[in-house]
């Protein structure tokens, strides 16, 4: 997305969680993963690209051992509706006999998390925890929930705090929403 186009989404955008509400429920999901995890030296596994966000500033507020890695599995790309799912890289650390706490930016239909903890699971891992910062009301019937969740957001597509809008605006410090077709 080329620079014009990108400032004129976010101007057009609706601001749906303040950088002051974004903080607040990144404070109070790192408190809900504490006094689950933290006596279990779990395996957290960040969801390349939309989790880094989320997952680098969450990191921070674990204060007790785990271990860190990666996966990068997407349905989204540039596009604003998922496809089919790519698998770009597992992860690292094995996984076998592990509590994995897995780290995402949104959980939209859930197709992809779902595919993702299936995938830990035969790969071993003793339990698949998700955490991510929103959780979209969509009304759908997902294939998976999340164990933590920041926020949630409406049924419409977002961006900002780790989401991205056709490649912009991941780094925004607040979740916006595109403006409505019919807008």
């Amino acid at each position: 997305m080329k620079q014009e186009e990108a400032r004129a989404l976010l101007a057009g955008a609706e601001l749906i969680h303040s950088a002051t509400a974004v903080q607040m429920a990144l404070d109070g999901v790192a408190g809900r993963i504490r006094a689950q995890l933290a006596d279990r030296n779990p395996l957290v596994l960040c969801v390349m690209a939309g989790g880094v966000i989320f997952c680098g500033q969450l990191l921070p507020k674990l204060d007790f051992p785990l271990d860190f890695d990666y996966l990068h599995a997407t349905r989204y790309g540039a596009e604003t509706q998922g496809g089919k799912i790519s698998w770009r890289s597992a992860p690292w650390i094995s996984v076998k006999d592990r509590t994995v706490l897995v780290v995402d930016d949104i959980l939209d239909e859930g197709v992809t998390l779902a595919a993702v903890k299936e995938s830990l699971k035969r790969l071993g891992a003793a339990e698949v925890l998700l955490a991510v910062f929103a959780d979209k009301l969509n009304g759908k019937q997902k294939p998976v929930l999340a164990d933590f969740v920041g926020l949630t957001v409406p049924d419409r597509f977002v961006f900002g705090y780790g989401m991205d809008a056709g490649g912009a605006w991941r780094n925004l410090p607040a979740i916006y929403a595109m403006q409505e077709k019919d807008e």
